[in-house]
C-alpha cells in the first residue's frame, strides 16, 4: 500500500526569519492523521534568512538530524561541538539525557534551506552525542547513499534506532531500487525536483508512506533529490 502525502497538506508557519514547512504535527500545528509514520516524528523543511537562527534551547531523548539543501548552517552545543556545515553534509546529534544548542545562517546575504528531521530513539536516557559526516554528489548521484544508520552499519552517522536514512539525487534516466524487508514500511520525501515512487509522480515537498511493500523503486527524476527512511 502506497499513501501519498501531498506538500501542499502540510503544515506550514512563516515567522518572517523563519519559513517552515512541517510534515508530522509540530509546535502550533497539530493534525492527529499525521503524528508520524514509525519512529520518524518531524521532518521540517525550513529555510532561515541571512543572519537568523534558532536561538539556545534544549532537547531530550531525540536522535536529531540536520540535512543541508543550499546555503550554511552554523551548529554550537553545550557538550563541546561546533561545526558549519553546507549541501551534502549530515548532522546528528543525540539529545539523550539533555542537550543544549543553537542553529544559525552565518550568511550575511544568503538564505539556508535545510531538513531537520526527528527520530524517536530506541532507547531514553542516552549520553548526548554528536556525529557529522558529508556525501559527495557523486556518492548520491542515481543512487540511494546511506546517511544515517545503527552501529556498524557502514559510514553514515549513527542513529539509536533501527531505521535508516538514504540519500539520492535522481535526473534524466537515473533511478535506484532498495529493498524492503517484511514488516517495515518506508517513507519518502521529495526534498526538490519531482521523481517518481514505484510509479506514482511525486513533486518538491511530497512525499510517500509505503507499507507491505518488497521494494522502493526510484526514477523519472527531474532534477530531484530524495531522502528515503526506513523503518521499523
Amino acid at each position: 500500500m502506497i499513501t501519498l502525502r501531498p506538500s501542499s497538506e502540510r503544515g506550514h508557519a512563516n515567522h518572517g526569519w523563519l519559513d517552515s514547512h512541517h510534515s508530522f504535527s509540530f509546535a502550533d500545528y497539530h493534525d492527529e492523521a499525521h503524528m508520524g509514520f514509525g519512529p520518524l516524528r518531524v521532518i521540517n523543511e525550513d529555510r532561515v534568512q541571512p543572519g537568523m537562527g534558532f536561538g539556545t534551547h534544549g532537547h531530550r531523548d531525540m536522535e536529531i538530524i540536520s540535512y543541508v539543501l543550499d546555503g550554511e548552517l552554523s551548529h554550537r552545543d553545550d557538550i563541546g561541538n561546533g561545526s558549519v556545515i553546507v549541501p551534502g553534509d549530515v548532522q546528528r546529534m543525540s539529545a539523550g539525557r539533555g542537550v543544549r544548542h543553537s542553529e544559525f545562517n552565518p550568511s550575511r546575504d544568503r538564505p539556508v534551506h535545510f531538513l531537520q528531521i526527528w527520530i524517536i530513539p530506541s532507547e531514553q536516557g542516552i549520553p548526548a552525542s554528536y556525529e557529522q559526516s558529508h556525501l559527495t554528489e557523486e556518492q548520491r548521484r542515481g543512487r540511494l547513499a546511506l546517511l544515517a544508520a545503527p552501529a556498524g552499519k557502514g559510514g553514515a552517522v549513527v542513529i539509536h534506532q533501527d531505521a535508516r536514512v538514504y540519500a539520492g539525487l535522481f535526473d534524466g534516466d537515473e533511478s535506484a531500487t532498495l529493498s524492503i524487508e517484511a514488516g517495515r514500511r518506508t517513507y519518502v520525501h521529495v526534498a526538490r525536483g519531482s521523481v517518481a515512487v514505484n510509479g506514482r509522480a511525486l513533486g518538491a515537498g511530497d512525499a510517500a508512506m509505503l507499507e507491505g511493500e518488497t521494494e522502493v523503486r526510484i526514477d523519472g527524476g527531474k532534477q530531484a533529490e530524495v531522502l528515503v527512511f526506513d523503518l521499523p
